[in-house]
């Protein structure tokens, strides 16, 4: 079955995933993760995409990304992110062979609906994975930068997050208060299709919305013929 094409859209913020070949690990030090996390700085700035969020589990990563005007953009940040690590990691190891699964996902996310829960889902990762009790206690996500708690010139505040209050002070309280809430199952579960099936996080207005801006379809059909009407019996 062919794989489904991954839909990229410029100046739209995108939930992006990438995972350890047959769900190995992909970080196994602090050092690991420190160079990464730098390439992805020195990439995120001189390609000028916006990074909104961010956490490094040990065999995959999640990245909130705008890939900004130009859609070809957020390829080459993952082809750069990929090929750098991949190479660093079999300099050090002495391996050989692949350390990613063969391609990255993404879901181009509804920003009125979703992008807010899309990060919190991001920063809630560790949690979720029973790593650390609370989030501020897990080192390598964006949420101790998006909450306020220390000073990070790389992230940038995404419109769903700016949108909770006037000031930079008095919206880092607010998102603390709100990391802890729980994200409804239903949400949980459009996030994690969207991101596994290279489609839209949002609702069918979203898609409607795409579809009239970027003039193709993406509204997932039902496979198959369609089901015949059944015949009222006499």
């Amino acid at each position: 079955m062919p794989r489904r094409p991954r839909m990229v859209f410029a100046n739209t913020p995108h939930h992006i995933t990438q995972r350890g070949h047959r769900g190995g690990d992909v970080f196994f030090s602090r050092d690991d993760r420190l160079d990464y996390l730098g390439t992805l700085i020195r990439s995120k700035r001189e390609l000028e995409v916006r990074l909104f969020a961010y956490c490094l589990m040990s065999n995959h990563v999640h990245l909130v990304v705008d890939p900004g005007d130009d859609r070809r953009t957020l390829s080459e940040l993952m082809r750069r992110l990929a090929s750098r690590h991949a190479r660093r990691l079999n300099r050090v190891h002495e391996w050989k062979g692949s350390l990613w699964s063969s391609r990255f996902h993404s879901s181009p996310i509804d920003t009125e609906r979703y992008l807010l829960t899309c990060g919190r889902y991001v920063d809630m990762n560790p949690v979720r994975a029973n790593l650390v009790p609370v989030p501020e206690a897990y080192e390598w996500s964006s949420y101790r930068a998006r909450a306020g708690l220390v000073r990070c010139s790389w992230i940038d505040v995404d419109p769903a997050l700016a949108g909770l209050a006037m000031t930079p002070t008095a919206r880092a309280i607010v998102y603390r208060e709100l990391i802890g809430a729980p994200i409804p199952d239903a949400d949980l579960a459009k996030i994690r299709a969207a991101s596994l099936g290279n489609h839209l996080t949002g609702d069918t207005d979203f898609e409607s919305r795409i579809e009239e801006r970027e003039r193709i379809v993406v509204k997932r059909r039902p496979r198959g013929r369609p089901k015949r009407p059944l015949k009222k019996r006499a």
